[in-house]
């Protein structure tokens, strides 16, 4: 980005640490740090990285910094994949199979689902994730919630495929992110947006 346009027109500009992004863009204290320091008024984040962890406007809150984006609580519901899923049953947006099938939830006052219905979309253990697909038909997804980009979601066409990739979803996501099963879509097409609140 050195040579950027938007560098090279910007009043100043802050070097980040080099690296993965978690010393960078990703990194929420890093960020509020800098904005801090450099007295901003507010903070856009982009796309990716820490634009969609619900912490960065919570933090720039706390602050006194105004966050360009959506508040926390709709990062939080949005932008974890099993609680869309929830918020979408709860709206009566119809769903495909999957192992939170017909939870239904009210928003907790921070506006998040509550724990104990988010677990129930959840599988724990590969043997959840073989019951849970013998319930919903094969072929499925096997999803963590905190993947992307490819990363942390198997297709598995069958028990086997499960027991296979199950450890491959666990490994690829962040530590401790929650995993789920979806049944699969075949030939479909989606699109993507941006919701602000």
């Amino acid at each position: 980005d050195a040579n950027a346009e938007f560098i090279r027109l910007a009043n100043t500009f802050v070097e980040v640490p080099s690296g993965k992004n978690v010393n960078n863009y990703a990194n929420v204290d890093l960020i509020c740090e800098v904005a801090a320091a450099q007295k901003v008024d507010a903070v856009w984040p982009g796309w990716g990285h820490a634009s969609e962890n619900p912490d960065l406007p919570r933090q720039l809150k706390a602050l006194g910094i105004t966050f360009i984006g959506p508040p926390s609580p709709v990062m939080s519901v949005l932008g974890d994949k099993i609680a869309a899923n929830i918020l979408a049953q709860t709206a009566g947006v119809p769903s495909i199979p999957w192992s939170g099938d017909g939870l239904t939830a009210e928003l907790t006052e921070e506006g998040t689902i509550p724990d104990e219905t988010f677990k129930k979309g959840c599988v724990a253990t590969m043997e959840e994730a073989v019951a849970c697909a013998e319930r919903i038909g094969y072929p499925v997804m096997v999803k963590a919630s905190e993947g992307g980009g490819g990363k942390g979601i198997r297709m598995c066409a069958s028990k086997e495929e499960i027991e296979a990739n199950f450890p491959q979803v666990q490994n690829e996501a962040p530590p401790g992110s929650p995993i789920f099963v979806m049944q699969l879509c075949q030939g479909a097409r989606h699109i993507e947006v941006q919701i602000i609140g």
